[in-house]
């Protein structure tokens, strides 16, 4: 590079812009750890913007940057990214650099999440300090607002951004694995701003003053929002405000850990307020966010890191109450552990993850929400302790975990009837939803889990008179100036307050709270425990037929032994739901079963007899029977009931392929090449000879019922009784016409193959053997018909 002394700023961000497009990703790369290590931050101030945008794509997705979500380990310049970016790394030390000059740098409001944009232009201050003072008003009007960030807010932006702005990617490829480039460095950042051992390292690079700034000061008078029984003020000295040039040096770095956690809530989670979550209710309100399946991943890796930080709370800073606490005494990373999952996670994580209940679709998609809330709603599973032996069905959840299970009460019922809304409209024979439905039921059947959870009910219903003094926004504590008359009504009214506060924080004042343990829950869970039993016997009849299907494929069924037409597999199956998955599906069902009479105490004798009785039913050849269906001129229609029963595997159609039988998909077992030649030759004949053959067919007497034996579908008169099927579509498939489709099947080529053989050691010619072969199939048709109505009447 030329040197930094000679070289005039516009030139160095022309020059870097001509380098994107004609140097390697690793020569670039090297290029900037040298500008950066040698170029004053007035300089680097210029290139900041492009660089970031370059790396991380543009907010509208035009630019796709370094693809960041598609670039994986198995990639060449993976290494050089993932150094590039490291939280110790050269964009890092640009990014510090530009900080302790106090640089500004500019984003779109309309790039902020819904909620925060919509209060930024009613002018109401939003909740998050992180978009405090920071607005920008042009000369153009409100339409063009902005927030102006420093450079260590702007960068975890457009990294926190990534994740959900529209890429073009190429056809066939999609971020969605673990293992990509983004995923990693999401977790390094994480481990590394929110430690769940010692504190966040200081920033290894200082300008010539020898310190980095934090942010500019906020006011004193905004908190969070908060309803837990912390003071409102207490992260107000370390984190508020911008430490002094004497401050712990610990205080003087916590801004990053908090920048970069509140970043991605923000824009990962904050899509939705509890407004905008009650419109949406409405079916003709347009959904204001999607998230993908990518998307939920990164989020769950955010809960299991967030859950690990603050569980890595020293046990005496634990314990000790907020009261008594002592500035001097704690650091401010331990303050920000206590507080973190409360005051930062946990509302905007419930409205996401109620939204993705209620509007993802019902496919096995949808274990990645799953397995998001099972990770939030389970934090002793990130303790960093050793794994107890015992089986996780019997280990016990442990009683300190009970106030967490209060403060976050909804999370675990409100959203377990969601599931349940969704489980009881899912296909259950498929193994994926039977898994997910066991998932959910072995969760909430650890031991004491349902017993945390029914005793927060029971708090959240106390009656209003347990609170001595009522606020219109929340409830008083004892810091706040609330007063008890006993130490036992003290300790009642602090439980009963955590889980009112919590339960109206998130659902409003006027919430109609329906309990886990109530008796319309408990009619709902029986619902399921129906369906999932009418699974259960589904799958089963499903792994029969398969066996029986798969018994007939044998070597005999070459010999025309055995069924090879694929109409004789189980209609309607997927590939995944036969064999192994079968198998799986039904213990699923059955584990899912235990553990949902564990949880709801139901009789087991009950549960028998709703079980049994849905196997009379089975057995009575209820599942032979049509779906409920009405008759019309152009076939079976079904009603709303015949719809519920094909759903729940109760009943189902018969289905056969409906179309031309010549006009079939080429199947495995035969020759394609003979197929479409065969097809050739017998359109030739029936489209000259149809008359004759429809003359034939249409006589009385014994020569017309010999036709109609070899020049019709016999099939074809009964398939009306197993599916719907118009009668322009059953005339026309019994015309009659010659089919030579089945001598391109492997199975027939070999049979004749064996005869020809056969006839060759008989000494018989190969127009012998054909003449021989023609005399046996006219015989055999010529006694089909003469005894075919005496078969039938057998």
């Amino acid at each position: 590079m030329a040197n930094p002394t000679l070289q005039q700023p516009s030139f160095l961000l022309a020059n870097l812009k001509a380098d994107a497009t004609t140097k390697p990703l690793l020569q670039r790369c090297q290029d900037l750890v040298k500008i950066i290590d040698e170029y004053p931050a007035k300089e680097l101030h210029l290139i900041f913007p492009w660089l970031v945008e370059s790396v991380f794509g543009s907010l509208d997705g035009v630019i796709a940057g370094w693809n960041l979500r598609l670039l994986h380990s198995r990639s060449n310049e993976y290494n050089i990214v993932m150094d590039f970016l490291n939280p110790s790394g050269p964009m890092m030390k640009l990014v510090y650099k530009l900080q302790a000059e106090e640089y500004k740098y500019e984003i779109p409001i309309n790039y902020l999440p819904g909620p925060v944009k919509a209060c930024i232009q009613e002018g109401v201050l939003p909740d998050c300090p992180l978009f405090h003072n920071k607005l920008q008003f042009p000369l153009s009007g409100l339409l063009t607002l902005n927030i102006a960030f420093n450079p260590f807010e702007f960068f975890m932006f457009n990294f926190a951004y990534c994740l959900i702005s529209p890429k073009n990617y190429p056809p066939g490829q999609y971020g969605s694995s673990t293992d990509s480039a983004y995923f990693v460095l999401v977790d390094t950042y994480l481990k590394y701003f929110l430690p769940t051992e010692g504190s966040v390292p200081p920033s290894p690079f200082s300008d010539s003053r020898g310190s980095v700034s934090a942010p500019s000061p906020r006011s004193s008078s905004v908190s969070f929002a908060s309803y837990g029984i912390h003071s409102p003020s207490l992260l107000k000295h370390h984190i508020f405000h911008q430490p002094s040039v004497n401050a712990d040096p610990a205080a003087q770095e916590i801004w990053r850990s908090e920048t970069l956690l509140q970043m991605f809530v923000e824009i990962w989670l904050h899509h939705y307020s509890l407004e905008m979550y009650q419109k949406l209710q409405s079916p003709q309100v347009k959904e204001p966010f999607s998230p993908t399946e990518e998307h939920v991943l990164v989020v769950r890796l955010l809960v299991k890191h967030v859950h690990a930080f603050s569980n890595s709370l020293k046990p005496e800073q634990l314990s000790s109450s907020p009261s008594a606490h002592s500035h001097t005494h704690t650091s401010p990373l331990e303050e920000f552990k206590r507080v973190v999952v409360q005051r930062f996670v946990q509302q905007k994580l419930y409205l996401f993850l109620q939204h993705c209940f209620g509007h993802w679709p019902l496919d096995a998609s949808f274990r990645a929400v799953l397995e998001t809330w099972l990770s939030y709603i389970q934090p002793w599973r990130y303790t960093g302790e050793k794994p107890n032996p015992q089986p996780d069905q019997n280990r016990t959840v442990p009683e300190k975990w009970e106030s967490f299970v209060h403060e976050n009460l909804l999370m675990y019922t409100k959203l377990f009837q969601v599931f349940l809304n969704r489980a009881v409209r899912t296909d259950l024979v498929n193994a994926k939803n039977a898994l997910m439905v066991f998932r959910v039921a072995k969760v909430f059947a650890q031991p004491n889990l349902a017993e945390m959870t029914q005793k927060g009910e029971q708090l959240f219903l106390e009656p209003e008179h347990v609170l001595h003094h009522r606020q219109p926004r929340g409830y008083l504590t004892p810091g706040q100036g609330g007063s008890y008359l006993s130490s036992r009504q003290r300790v009642v009214t602090d439980m009963v307050f955590k889980v009112k506060s919590h339960v109206y924080g998130l659902e409003g004042q006027d919430c109609q709270y329906k309990q886990m343990f109530g008796t319309e829950l408990r009619g709902a869970v029986m619902k399921l425990i129906q369906i999932i039993a009418q699974a259960r016997q589904t799958a089963k009849r499903i792994s029969d037929h398969s066996s029986e299907v798969a018994a007939n494929k044998s070597f005999l069924s070459w010999f025309g032994l055995g069924a090879s037409d694929l109409n004789h597999s189980f209609p309607g199956a997927e590939p995944e739901e036969t064999g192994e998955y079968l198998k799986k599906t039904h213990e699923f069902l059955d584990r899912a079963l235990e553990n949902l009479c564990q949880i709801f105490k139901l009789n087991q004798g009950q549960l028998n007899q709703l079980i049994s009785n849905l196997g009379s039913l089975e057995d009575d050849g209820n599942s032979k029977q049509l779906p409920d269906c009405v008759q019309s001129e152009n076939g079976l229609i079904l009603t709303d009931l015949g719809r519920r029963q094909i759903i729940n595997g109760l009943r189902r159609f018969d289905i056969h392929y409906q179309g031309d039988p010549e006009l079939q998909p080429i199947r495995s077992y035969e020759n394609a090449l003979l197929v479409r030649l065969f097809y050739r030759i017998s359109s030739l004949i029936n489209e000259r000879f149809g008359r004759h053959m429809n003359a034939l067919c249409s006589r009385p007497d014994f020569l017309g019922r010999l036709g109609r034996h070899y020049l019709t579908n016999l099939d074809s008169s009964t398939k009306l009784k197993h599916s719907p099927m118009s009668r322009h579509v059953l005339e026309r498939s019994q015309r009659p016409k010659l089919s030579l489709r089945p001598l391109a099947s492997y199975r027939t080529i070999l049979l004749l193959l064996l005869f020809y053989v056969f006839g060759a050691l008989l000494s018989l010619g190969p127009i012998s053997s054909t003449v021989l072969l023609l005399a046996g199939g006219f015989l055999y048709g010529l006694l089909m018909t003469l005894f075919a109505d005496k078969l039938k009447t057998h």
